[in-house]
């Protein structure tokens, strides 16, 4: 009876010990004295203690960085290069096999990919090329490792070039260059602006001067109008008077200075100025002697 006791808390004990949980971000691989056995999905799992050895293997997506690195462009220049790769397991079974099987170590294997091929890729570029066009180099990294990590049972999601950092005299001297280019920029538009004002205070200047003309047009025409009245009403009220017109122009310049003038008696002169004063004309000698 003490055996069976034994025996069934060695059971228990084997089983506990041979009881396995995988997650639904992992899968498993279950070998049984070191030779692949079967493929496990997430949820419950038991193995022989000993025999069997249940690897799990990460399925979600990962990264590595591929650390930085000094690698000289085609125009013998050393830039610092770093970049970072997305990646993930493939979840079937023989992509998980694969990415145990056919690659050790699939994380160290793709930094190190990635570090020779960014060597390849920039050292035929100028440095000036490689930072105007990170979108190609992305590109050309995601193309190679992808194609490279094809049998390891894993897929290149993208790739991100994290900096290229030129020398540091290199970039003390672009950097002023920029500054340059800025203050040249700057010039040009405050020189634009300027120019932008003096066109404007220009363009208000001759249309001042346009006002001023059209003013002194216009008053040049009504001067003139004026002037074309008056000879009008002259050549309607005083055809054939010039000559009494003359005589009363020196009678008002005469009165204007108090001097005393005498007119002759049945002088049209008389019946003019008593016309202009509202006194009705003096009757001649010639009608009252008609009388």
């Amino acid at each position: 009876m003490y055996w069976y006791w034994i025996a069934g808390i060695v059971v228990v004990i084997v089983f506990l010990m041979g009881i396995r949980v995988v997650r639904p971000t992992h899968r498993a691989l279950i070998e049984r004295m070191g030779k692949y056995h079967h493929f496990g999905r997430p949820g419950f799992h038991w193995v022989i203690p000993v025999v069997d050895r249940l690897i799990q293997i990460n399925v979600t997506e990962q990264m590595v960085d591929a650390q930085p690195q000094e690698i000289i462009t085609n125009d013998n220049l050393n830039a610092r290069v770093d970049a970072q790769v997305y990646f993930k397991v493939k979840d079937d079974e023989e992509n998980v096999k694969n990415s145990q099987y056919s690659v050790n170590n699939y994380k160290i294997q793709i930094v190190n990919l990635a570090r020779t091929t960014l060597r390849n890729i920039i050292g035929t570029m100028t440095l000036k090329s490689a930072n105007s066009e990170r979108n190609k180099i992305n590109t050309e990294l995601l193309s190679t490792l992808s194609q490279e990590t094809q049998s390891w049972g894993m897929e290149i999601v993208r790739t991100e070039l994290k900096e290229i950092d030129p020398p540091k005299d290199v970039q003390e001297t672009m950097n002023k260059v920029v500054k340059a280019e800025n203050e040249k920029i700057a010039s040009l538009g405050y020189a634009d602006a300027v120019e932008r004002q003096a066109d404007g205070e220009k363009r208000s200047e001759i249309k001042k001067a346009e006002g001023i003309k059209q003013a002194k047009i216009l008053a040049a025409e009504g001067e003139a109008e004026a002037i074309r009245l008056v000879n009008e009403a002259a050549n309607t009220y005083f055809v054939g008077n010039a000559q009494l017109l003359r005589k009363l122009e020196a009678l008002e310049k005469s009165l204007r200075d108090n001097a005393k003038i005498v007119v002759p008696a049945g002088s049209d002169l008389i019946n003019i100025i008593g016309d202009m004063a509202g006194i009705v004309p003096v009757p001649t000698r010639k009608s009252e002697s008609g009388k």
